[in-house]
């Protein structure tokens, strides 16, 4: 007992060490949040483009917005696939020492390259989500005299939003666990904060224990979340 007393003073008092920990804890949940909200739009962007070109009719196509829509489609499909068929760390690294090599901030360059690939398995969780609600509701709509972006804005996106929720708080777990590469790029986020301490005081135990320990608590607390917010839509599914 007196040993592992020893060790957490030697790890985590000494020259307040701790603070790698807590440092690295900020910068990983800023990576976090700000990646998932720009992931959510870029995704939901191209959702969007990727449903509407596949809900065009034959006559939409040969015209010059089936054009332009083809084009954007093409260009959606090439993105998701490359991002989807890479990994994150690879496209990290290519983004900090080839596209973004002139960048002050590293954390504005491991947002943007999380941003841009959550966008990709967004973009594939809301175009799931768009296309599983009934064709009768773009009909409704329209018929009501709504134009198709408004229809999508206050009918379908809602109701996919619903159906989406489960893939989205998993990509969110995801994506949090995946900012854990961010030391490949010297940022100091958590697992680094952890990596750090042991590399000074030679004892992998309790650091790395506590990031893992960290990262669970936060995964449970947002799974928690989720719960929560699911069973609110299943009442007012209900009502």
């Amino acid at each position: 007992m007196n040993g592992l007393i020893e060790k957490f003073t030697q790890d985590f008092i000494v020259d307040d060490r701790w603070k790698f920990i807590t440092k690295g804890l900020g910068v990983t949940l800023e990576v976090t949040a700000l990646a998932l909200v720009f992931g959510v739009i870029i995704g939901l962007i191209i959702g969007i483009i990727r449903c509407a070109h596949d809900q065009q009719n034959a006559n939409e196509r040969r015209g010059v917005k089936g054009a332009i829509l083809n084009f954007l489609n093409l260009i959606c499909q090439l993105y998701v696939t490359v991002i989807r068929g890479t990994p994150a760390l690879v496209q990290l690294l290519i983004m900090y020492f080839i596209i973004l090599v002139s960048a002050q901030s590293k954390v504005m360059v491991a947002v943007v390259t999380f941003s841009i690939n959550s966008g990709a398995y967004v973009a594939e969780i809301f175009r799931g989500g768009i296309m599983s609600i009934d064709k009768g509701q773009m009909e409704a709509g329209r018929s009501l005299g709504l134009n198709y972006v408004q229809t999508m804005t206050y009918t379908i996106i809602p109701q996919a939003m619903k159906a989406c929720l489960p893939a989205l708080a998993n990509e969110l777990i995801t994506l949090l666990k995946e900012t854990s590469i961010c030391g490949y790029i010297g940022l100091n986020e958590l697992t680094r904060g952890g990596d750090i301490i042991r590399g000074t005081t030679f004892d992998a135990l309790l650091p790395l224990f506590c990031v893992a320990i960290i990262y669970l608590v936060i995964v449970m607390l947002l799974s928690y979340l989720m719960s929560l917010i699911e069973r609110r839509l299943r009442k007012s599914d209900n009502r």
